[in-house]
């Protein structure tokens, strides 16, 4: 039941957009992103239907958590540096998930481009969450240790959530090649989290 209602609330409305308040629009487009963050938080191999509708891509989500990500390592940077670091950021995470997405589906994948794109977006939130949680803690205190544990978690959760969905589009033989690129993916932006 908790599935089917989580369903339920990515749907899209049948009803015109074009004549809807700007305000309802962002507001049914937020819960959109919520609900699909939702499930990216909480991946589970039984959630077929859930795929299905993550493949209804929208790239407001992957947006806002890259651009997030970009901000909260742009915080820790030098001032000279602070716009190189947003800008790098930035673009290596939207190159990496193109480059991972052009993998899939040279292997076959049953995916689009911007589907894959999509799902590779919101899984960065994990380390979203791990890089503010070390920001917290670098406010206490600057040990190592607890930065290298949280972005660890925050690492494998990026990596479990992204390799449950893109291992529904890959045949089983092929599955090592599409997941090995995501693994470098996650791993290189768990580095920028740790060296920032």
């Amino acid at each position: 039941e908790k599935i089917k209602k989580q369903m339920d609330q990515m749907q899209r409305p049948s009803l015109n957009t074009l004549d809807e308040n700007v305000s309802e629009t962002i507001l049914r487009d937020l819960k959109q992103v919520g609900a699909k963050l939702k499930v990216v938080l909480l991946p589970r191999e039984d959630q077929e239907g859930i795929v299905k509708q993550l493949k209804e891509w929208d790239l407001w989500g992957p947006l806002l958590v890259c651009l997030t990500l970009s901000i909260m390592l742009s915080f820790t940077a030098p001032d000279d540096q602070k716009a190189l670091v947003f800008a790098g950021v930035f673009v290596l995470v939207s190159a990496g998930a193109a480059v991972v997405t052009l993998n899939a589906q040279l292997l076959g994948g049953s995916i689009s481009f911007f589907q894959s794109v999509c799902i590779l977006g919101y899984c960065v939130f994990p380390l979203d969450v791990a890089c503010f949680v070390c920001l917290l803690f670098k406010a206490i205190t600057s040990a190592l240790f607890i930065k290298l544990i949280v972005v660890s978690i925050g690492f494998v959760w990026s990596t479990r959530a992204s390799v449950v969905f893109m291992s529904s589009i890959i045949a089983p033989e092929r599955k090592v090649l599409c997941v090995y690129p995501v693994f470098f993916f996650y791993s290189f932006i768990s580095w920028m989290v740790i060296v920032s």
